[in-house]
């Protein structure tokens, strides 16, 4: 999980909208309705195929110089970056139900004050991980 910057090359089309694709990750397309839709839609498509890498053990491509990337007169080259870990808490958020094992005495002294233990749990193991 990182923070991560590729070059993608912008192609205006006749309708006004714009299509999107990073030279450097097979299958990463876009596009959208203006440049300022086809650029958040390049953010997020970037996010999706770096953290689909991720989470499959792949190896990340390396990101090539913006001024060496070819393309057509018409286009232009510009860099998109991304947060995977960002994308990840975004698009991740599904409840996973865990077991875990405590004293008795803990277990009961903590039903008796009320704690909810998915908190205790999520607040300590976010402060572990510190993103807390």
């Amino acid at each position: 999980m990182a923070k991560y910057t590729y070059p993608a090359i912008f192609t205006p089309e006749d309708d006004g909208l714009y299509s999107v694709y990073f030279p450097d990750i097979k299958g990463c397309y876009t596009s959208g309705e203006n440049l300022a839709d086809a650029i958040y839609m390049a953010q997020d498509v970037l996010a999706y195929a770096l953290f689909d890498l991720e989470r499959e053990g792949l190896a990340i491509p390396s990101s090539s110089d913006l001024l060496d990337v070819k393309h057509e007169p018409n286009e232009f080259v510009n860099y998109i970056a991304c947060d995977t870990l960002k994308y990840r808490k975004l698009h991740n958020n599904r409840a996973v139900k865990k077991t875990l094992t405590i004293p008795e005495w803990l277990n009961e002294t903590a039903i008796e004050m009320g704690i909810n233990f998915s908190q205790v749990l999520q607040e300590a193991l976010l402060q572990r991980v510190n993103m807390g």
